[in-house]
Order: structure tokens, then C-alpha cells, then sequence
């Protein structure tokens, strides 16, 4: 099975590329820069260039691929609008994907999307979803909650660097997952004609609040939180005033989210469902626990070893006097 995977350089997509190349399938990246993706060509994979942008370059890339995985999504940081990308530029692999006769495309939404068609992002992955169920292409969605690597930059860094981390009230559990095991449904899934055409809520089985996250940060750093408690209607009062201008949807996005996870929907999953389908026991995944125990033992590691270099430099230039 030849697999083309878009969004191949993110934090999901470089998971997928690894264990796609593992298991020993074909596997082709779109991209857009060629120079920034050679580590995926280094792997193993063959990189083609397109740009969800410019649908004239896509049809090149669907040319022998049986399946597709689509893991790009609209990011802050990103120079596209959240609707270049998720919307735009989704409409245009879908058309690309119909004319190649793909044999399944693998989507990933977001949890809960459906409810929150006042955040851009949630909105149109919503309505991308409906868009590729009706459009007589082989489907399999994932909906996902968030990914263990967004909780490093969100908590562990800020409790590491001594700052605060900014936080509403109480939030709903939240059933993250790590982006390896997240590659690992996703994969599985091209193996099973029953995920064909289905939707499945992907996530941990354990839902942790943020209060929890926090204190196992806390734990394993060594040092204590501080904790600034923002108002909800100053949240939402941000994520209105942004949202006005198109430009700062990204902005917005990232206001929102804060309000949907101090909201009253639930993010937890039905794991037991996932494991009848996938055969996936819940002790083959990758803990918090665990993941946060290797970042912390990693990174106070390197720390030592700076301060202890750090120390050195010093005392030889104490010696030189």
C-alpha cells in the first residue's frame, strides 16, 4: 500500500511518517518547503512538492497512492490563514483525492468540533467533515482532544522557567494523548475494512484535569506553580474583539480554546469502544505519567549538565587572575 501523507513535517504527521516507514509501507510527503523536510527523505520517504494553496500542484502528488493521511491544520505560527488550510486547501486535496480514486482518507478533527462554530478552526473542520462524508471518497475520522506535546509549552515549561501559567476556572477532564500512539489508531486503521466511512473520538482513557496536569508537573520539576486566574469574560471578550478581524483568527483560536476547556462539555472518550475495534489495550499506550517522567528526567539532566559546565567556565577564569 502506497500512502501519501500531508502535514508529514508537524508533530503528528513526522509520527505517522516514521511508523508508516516501519511497518514497510510506500510512503510519499507533500510538502512545501523540500529543503526543511529532507529528514523525512532521510527516513525513507519521498517527498513531492505541493501547496494546499495552490491546488494546481496536488494531482502530481496523488499519482500511484492508495491512501491518504491528512495531518496538516492551521497553526499560530503558521503565515497561512487557519482558512487557507482548513478549508481552502482541504476542499482541494478532497477534489485531488476523488479524481486519484484514493482507497481511504484518514481525517483528524477535533473533539466536540460541531459545538463551537464560533471558533474558525472548529468550524471548518466540522464542516470539512460532513463535506468528505458525502463526497463518495473512503473515509476514516479521527476526533481528537489534544496531544501530550501541546502540554509541554502549555505547563511543563512555564512551572520550569519560573512563570506563570494562566488558567480559568476548573476545567473538564481532557483525554490527551501521545501524538506516536495517536500515528499507531491511525495506521491500525487502514488495516480494518470495518473503520471504513466511520468516526471514532480518539484520546487517552485516562481524562485528566488541569489541576492534575499541574501537579504532576509540580512533582517532577521540583518547584511550584504559579497560578494566574484569568476571568472567563475577559477570555471571551478577547476571543470576540480577535475573531472581528480575519487576520487574527489564529489569535482568536487560541483565546477560544482556553473558554471551550473551562466550558461543560466533555472531552474524555469511550476507550473501551477503540479497544473492541482496534485491538489496542489500554497499557500499549504511552501514560502522562511516563511521557512527563522522561521530558522531566531529560531536561533537568541537560540542566545539570549546563550549570555544571557553567560552574567550570567560571572557575577557570578565577584561575587566569
Amino acid at each position: 500500500m502506497s500512502l501519501l501523507i500531508i502535514g508529514a513535517t508537524g508533530t503528528l504527521g513526522r509520527q505517522v511518517v516514521r511508523q508508516a516507514l516501519n511497518e514497510g509501507y510506500q510512503v510519499r510527503c507533500l510538502v512545501r518547503n523540500v529543503r526543511k523536510a529532507n529528514f523525512l527523505r532521510e527516513w525513507g520517504a519521498e517527498l513531492v512538492y505541493g501547496d494546499l494553496s495552490a491546488p494546481e500542484t496536488l494531482p502530481e502528488a496523488f499519482k500511484g497512492i492508495t491512501a491518504l493521511i491528512d495531518t496538516a491544520t492551521g497553526r499560530p505560527t503558521d503565515n497561512l490563514n487557519v482558512k487557507d488550510i482548513d478549508w481552502d486547501g482541504k476542499i482541494a486535496v478532497l477534489q485531488a483525492a476523488k479524481t486519484a480514486k484514493i482507497k481511504r482518507y484518514v481525517f483528524f478533527s477535533i473533539l466536540n468540533a460541531n459545538k463551537y462554530a464560533y471558533i474558525p478552526l472548529m468550524k471548518l473542520k466540522s464542516k470539512f467533515e460532513r463535506i468528505l462524508q458525502n463526497s463518495g471518497v473512503p473515509y476514516t475520522i479521527f476526533q481528537l482532544s489534544g496531544f501530550y506535546q501541546g502540554l509541554i509549552g502549555q505547563y511543563a515549561l512555564p512551572i520550569l522557567e519560573q512563570q506563570p501559567i494562566y488558567v480559568t476556572k476548573e476545567t473538564m477532564p481532557v483525554a490527551y494523548m501521545d501524538t506516536e500512539d495517536v500515528a499507531k489508531f491511525c495506521l491500525k486503521s487502514l488495516k480494518l475494512p470495518k473503520t471504513e466511512n466511520s468516526i471514532f473520538a480518539l484520546g487517552n482513557p485516562e481524562a485528566l484535569l488541569s489541576s492534575e496536569i499541574i501537579k504532576k508537573c509540580e512533582e517532577l520539576s521540583g518547584q511550584k506553580t504559579i497560578i494566574n486566574k484569568l476571568p472567563i469574560l475577559g477570555v471571551k471578550l478577547g476571543r470576540q474583539v480577535t475573531n472581528f478581524f480575519q487576520w487574527s483568527w489564529n489569535i482568536a483560536d487560541r483565546l477560544a480554546f482556553i473558554e471551550v476547556f473551562s466550558g461543560n462539555e466533555d472531552f474524555s472518550i469511550n476507550y473501551k469502544l477503540l479497544e473492541e475495534t482496534f485491538q489496542i489495550k489500554p497499557d500499549e499506550l504511552l501514560s502522562l505519567d511516563n511521557y512527563f517522567k522522561e521530558y522531566f528526567k531529560q531536561i533537568l539532566t541537560k540542566l545539570k549538565d549546563l550549570n555544571y559546565n557553567q560552574a567550570q567556565t567560571a572557575k577557570r577564569k578565577d584561575l587566569t587572575f
